[in-house]
């Protein structure tokens, strides 16, 4: 959970009856962070920022900590966490945009053999492949975007979400590592940008399911078969936490 270490009470999903695989089952409760049982563990993420770890055991709650209708909350969840991956793929889009255009003013600054670098006709193409990538990332995040709508078709709304993150997550990691090397040892230093948003690049493709899940999940949705509780597990790649 990210920041979960500044958080007063916490929001888990568990299932209150039906099998593993059962839509209806899923209740959501608000629990309070000091309540008995409830045990928290703080670290720092790769890209500098802050998640914790919660554990529960044998956590006693009454009537009042339950959220909405017991056993109807997979559609919520669901949304939100569509809701969710969208908000980090719009992150992701404005982190590669800035790789982008910091790799194209880097290369027509720096000098070799008296000459810019982004004079070679094989970087030009380099970081025209990286604004394509860009490109066709935001597409994609305009597409999902428009999907989240609660009034909308969930099915619709799952495959344009997954496609998104699939694209995005795949387009970041191309974008990312062109930005390093074409960088050279400079896009590896802390003091430099860089290196910075390479990482909180790696942190968002892994957030809330990686590119192959949500390719799995477009191919189940598009098939009929998806299965709608295998999003939740993903909530617990939020942020790269496992």
């Amino acid at each position: 959970m990210p920041y979960g270490a500044a958080a007063d009470k916490v929001i888990v999903s568990v299932r209150t009856s039906g099998g593993e695989h059962d839509v209806d089952g899923i209740t959501l409760l608000l629990i309070d962070r000091d309540a008995a049982g409830v045990s928290h563990f703080d670290y720092k993420t790769v890209d500098g920022q802050r998640a914790s770890d919660y554990t529960f055991e044998n956590v006693h709650v009454g009537a009042d900590a339950v959220l909405g209708e017991p056993g109807k909350a997979l559609g919520l969840l669901e949304f939100v966490l569509d809701s969710g991956v969208a908000a980090l793929s719009a992150e992701a889009v404005g982190n590669m945009s800035v790789m982008q255009k910091t790799t194209v003013d880097y290369i027509k600054a720096r000098e070799q053999f008296g000459v810019p670098i982004g004079s070679f006709q094989v970087l030009q193409h380099r970081a025209v492949d990286m604004l394509i990538e860009v490109e066709l990332s935001r597409s994609m995040l305009y597409y999902g975007t428009v999907a989240i709508d609660p009034a909308g078709n969930p099915s619709e709304r799952k495959r344009a979400v997954s496609a998104t993150k699939a694209q995005i997550a795949r387009s970041g990691r191309t974008v990312g590592q062109s930005a390093i090397q074409l960088h050279g040892g400079i896009g590896m230093s802390e003091e430099y940008m860089i290196g910075h948003y390479f990482k909180r690049m790696s942190m968002l493709e892994l957030a809330l399911g990686d590119a192959d899940f949500h390719l799995r999940r477009l191919i189940a949705e598009g098939s009929g078969h998806g299965s709608a509780a295998s999003f939740a597990s993903a909530g617990k790649q939020l942020a790269g936490v496992n």
